[in-house]
């Protein structure tokens, strides 16, 4: 925790002194900006709409009455902007003279579809969604709520070509897939910076609560890789919420899993303060889960794990000029995760069939998470609008007791530094132009060790029972798991250019990553084309390389079960680096057909994978542990591509209807062995060409309807069509490995929400629904200590009930 705290602190005095930066105030130049914001249909007057002056600090919210003051505004030319969720956005030039005070009323039109958003997951830098030169998704907290999304899991399968599975039928260990890749093709951001470990990538999607997100940047494809060399598959960028101005809310939700005693408490608070002269604020969040292990067939071991969750967390800024400011976010994250039989006992008692009182060998897995995140980051603005700078720190620090068999522990620090610099040309060559740069330093410190001497001993022993001596130890260290201790340094730089207007947006930029665990630096460049025929067409090209290093560790330090068996992940020795070639094609077509709002996007990619990562089928330890080993290899090439249709359709704020399909292929150029079942299976048959669990077919929709302004009816629904799914050790055939084809599922859920508005500004809120309404859930899940825990498909949870208040301020 120390070098935690050390290495934010230094970067902030680096920053300090290098730039010398000071806090000032404004000067006193009584040139004003007053004036009101109204809807253009109804012209009611619209509070808590943000104004600011782009290029600057400088900014606030419209009050109660939708009316706005800006005072002491420094002089010159700027571009005033009035932006409001739910609402396309507004803005005009405006010339500030000291001693004047202008008057800037505006009307806005509403933008049920969201259309208009800013977005930075593009080109790292804020650009309108409708002119970004990559496709952009964007998720808001409005479909967070209106699905009953708790965590970044939950939501982030509202969205097309997106899905989040669970691999693990002990611990509840899920991957996001995008474009049909596992979750290691994905580059997942916190505010743009890419300190999501791989340790945290393992439950950290259900680890992020939904309260604490402004809203969730998805790039499909390989058109961000400037985040990254892991954006092969895409970029999940999390936007956390800044402060706007103060308010705050409280609410309680209750799930029951299909009528049973297991049930799902969340509770999240949140707050916003700002100051009278908007100088600092702070948003403060938390959040407190516990759910209860949900056992689906019956024979006492669960199907979905023990939860006790608990996050708490800010996001503040102080600006210390009209053009520079700085931003501050923590948050601190506990959790317990537990899954198996016997959830009253200590894991090692459950799991001994002469202690548990059962006769019966138990299983455990269990987990205790520690994880303290944050980061600081420096903006300044040129006044003459030309130059940005942004000067960053983040950090994460995972501590991590486990239970797989055994007792072990693991750390986990992993600490980003960087700087950007844009700079905006009127005219470059033949159009105007951003140019962007940047470097980046990622290390990753990770220690990963076996606690349970005593277990090791016993095991000695059980071999050798006259053991004694070096012989004893010699014994210990043979069943004692080697610990891990893996540094990775990643130094990496970025340019780009991007020249734009408002029908053509051409871009050329590569990133260079030199990472420690290699002896060569790796150049991925990216292209991208934006055409506007029309102001209602979109029509975007792009093409970009990404590699993935060949690290001892991922996320498959998470460690499954098959037939009473650990499995370990080692990596080859001849290793080397993935390479990956993605082209994206899209077509985004708006329309306004009078009070009704349409959008209707068709987007094909195409992925080539060079050497890619695949695993071995589990086999016995040659070294004579008790482990299963995988073996990490380069694969003969792969490919994945397809197409996905979405549609938005909104008729005023009464109904919104949103839907999309992916259709794809996953397809390994060789097949690639599966299973290591010779005695059963002949070697075509333990070989596949297809990337397995990956559907050909998946889609979702989301529908909202208000029939008058307190009531809130919501309907949503996820498939997933059928998929390839391995079945090691499979108790339907004995102790043969099958490659079983899963059906198909859809789950429906439906929500009713009624406000209350008091005078005072008070809204209370109660909600009631059903998830998964049909139960579409696996029915055929492995039983006892010995299944396979990988076998697990489908939706992540059964029929819930569930029914919450929420009050906001």
């Amino acid at each position: 925790m120390k070098k935690y705290i050390f290495f934010l602190l230094g970067v902030v005095c680096l920053s300090l002194s290098a730039l010398g930066v000071h806090a000032e105030e404004l000067d006193k130049s009584d040139a004003n900006i007053i004036g009101h914001v109204v809807d253009k249909k109804t012209k009611e007057h619209l509070p808590y709409v943000t104004v600011a002056l782009k290029g600057t600090t400088i900014g606030t919210v419209t009050d109660i009455t939708g009316h706005y003051f800006l005072k002491n505004l420094p002089e010159g030319e700027f571009t005033l902007e009035v932006t409001s969720i739910g609402y396309k956005s507004e803005s005009r030039k405006v010339t500030l003279k000291k001693g004047k005070t202008l008057e800037e009323n505006f009307e806005i039109e509403e933008d049920a579809i969201a259309l208009d958003g800013v977005v930075v997951s593009a080109n790292r830098n804020e650009t309108a969604r409708r002119l970004a030169p990559t496709l952009v998704k964007v998720m808001s907290p409005k479909l967070f709520e209106s699905t009953n999304s708790q965590t970044l899991s939950q939501g982030l399968v509202f969205q097309p070509g997106v899905r989040v599975e669970t691999d693990c039928q002990n611990c509840g260990y899920s991957q996001v897939r995008i474009n049909g890749m596992d979750g290691k093709y994905t580059q997942i951001l916190i505010d743009s910076r890419p300190i999501f470990s791989a340790l945290a990538g393992v439950y950290g999607l259900e680890q992020i609560p939904a309260n604490m997100i402004e809203r969730v940047e998805v790039v499909r494809g390989g058109g961000s890789a400037l985040f990254g060399s892991s954006a092969i598959a895409g970029t999940i960028n999390i936007i956390t919420k800044e402060p706007i101005r103060n308010s705050g809310s409280f609410a309680h939700t209750i799930s029951n899993f299909d009528g049973s005693g297991s049930f799902d408490n969340n509770t999240t608070l949140n707050l916003s303060l700002v100051s009278d002269d908007n100088k600092m604020g702070a948003y403060v969040y938390g959040q407190n889960r516990h759910r209860s292990a949900w056992d689906s067939n019956g024979d006492g071991f669960s199907e979905l794990p023990k939860l006790k969750n608990q996050t708490i967390g800010f996001n503040g800024f102080y600006k210390t000029s009209a053009y520079s400011k700085f931003n501050l976010e923590y948050h601190h994250m506990e959790e317990f995760r537990r899954g198996g039989n016997r959830m009253d006992l200590p894991p090692h008692i459950a799991e001994d069939p002469d202690l548990n009182g059962s006769g019966e060998a138990g299983l455990v897995e269990q987990i205790k998470h520690s994880i303290n995140t944050g980061s600081v980051k420096f903006t300044a603005f040129s006044p003459n609008q030309k130059h940005t700078l942004n000067i960053y720190a983040s950090a994460q620090n995972i501590e991590r007791e486990s239970y797989y068999s055994a007792y072990g522990e693991t750390t986990d620090f992993t600490g980003v530094l960087g700087a950007q610099y844009i700079h905006h040309f009127d005219k470059f060559l033949f159009m105007p132009s951003d140019v962007t740069g940047g470097i980046e330093f990622n290390h990753d410190n990770l220690h990963d060790k076996a606690t349970d001497i005593q277990k090791y001993r016993d095991a000695a022993l059980a071999e050798d029972p006259t053991a004694t001596g070096d012989r004893l130890q010699q014994l210990i260290d043979k069943h004692t798991p080697a610990p891990l201790n893996q540094i990775v340094n990643i130094s990496s730089a970025y340019l780009q250019n991007e020249w734009k207007n408002e029908r053509w947006s051409f871009l050329l930029g590569g990133r260079v990553d030199k990472n420690s665990i290699m002896n060569h630096a790796i150049f991925s460049p990216r292209a991208n084309i934006r055409y506007n025929p029309t102001e209602d067409i979109n029509i975007r090209l792009s093409y970009a390389e990404g590699f993935r290093a060949p690290q001892a560790f991922d996320e498959d330090l998470h460690i499954s079960n098959v037939g009473g068996d650990l499995v370990s992940i080692v990596r080859s020795k001849d290793l080397k680096e993935e390479r990956s070639h993605s082209f994206n094609a899209s077509v985004d077509w708006y329309h306004l057909f009078g009070s009704i709002q349409a959008n209707l996007l068709i987007e094909g990619f195409y992925t080539k994978l060079t050497d890619p990562f695949v695993l071995t089928a589990p086999t016995p330890d040659p070294n004579g542990s008790n482990y299963l080993i995988q073996t990490r290899i380069n694969g003969s090439g792969a490919k994945v591509y397809g197409a996905t249709v979405e549609g938005k359709v909104a008729y005023l704020n009464k109904i919104q209807l949103q839907a999309g399909i992916t259709l794809q292929r996953s397809l390994y150029d060789s097949p690639e062995e599966w299973s290591a079942d010779k005695e059963h299976l002949s070697d075509k048959e333990r070989q596949s060409d297809k990337i397995l669990r990956t559907p050909d077919v998946y889609g979702y929709f989301t529908a909202l309807y208000t029939p008058v302004k307190p009531l809130t009816l919501s309907l949503n629904g996820n498939y997933t069509g059928k998929m390839y799914v391995p079945h090691l050790m499979s108790q339907v055939d004995g102790t043969r490995d099958l490659l079983v084809k899963s059906p198909d599922f859809f789950e429906l859920g439906a929500k009713a929400g009624y406000d209350i508005d008091f005078a005072s500004g008070i809204c209370l809120q109660f909600n009631v629904g059903v998830q998964n309404i049909f139960n579409s859930y696996q029915s055929d899940f492995d039983k006892g200590a010995t299944r396979d825990s990988g076998y697990i498909y489908g939706p992540g949870a059964p029929r819930s009930y569930f029914a919450g208040v929420k009050l906001s301020f």
